[in-house]
């Protein structure tokens, strides 16, 4: 049985992705048309398969890798204004849920192996 932080892990990083790339392709994008700037996605793409088979190296560097997402949308929402700065406090949620969830996944395997 899956752990309930595994699902909000895994459910966190696939939106947090996809918010990343619709943000900056048509949502509230820099640049009218879009901006380059969604390929910040990609770096969430690579623990994804490792998140999906629930290796804990990947949950750990993930909530490593979680926080410049944070750290931007915390810019962003002090910085930008509409739209541009509801995303980017969607960012953060997400961003703090994904780190929660990891550190809660990593926390429970490591009592359980123990």
């Amino acid at each position: 049985m899956k752990s309930v932080a595994w699902w909000v892990g895994v459910a966190s990083l696939i939106l947090l992705t996809l918010l990343c790339v619709c943000w900056e392709a048509f949502l509230a994008p820099l640049r009218p048309g879009g901006s380059a700037l969604m390929l910040k996605a990609l770096p969430l793409l690579a623990p994804l398969f490792g998140l999906l088979h629930e290796r804990i190296r990947a949950f750990q560097w993930t909530s490593l890798l979680v926080l410049g997402y944070f750290c931007e949308g915390v810019v962003r929402a002090w910085s930008d204004s509409g739209r541009a700065q509801q995303l980017a406090v969607i960012e953060i949620v997400l961003s703090v849920i994904l780190f929660a969830s990891c550190l809660a996944y990593v926390r429970a395997r490591r009592r359980t192996t123990q």
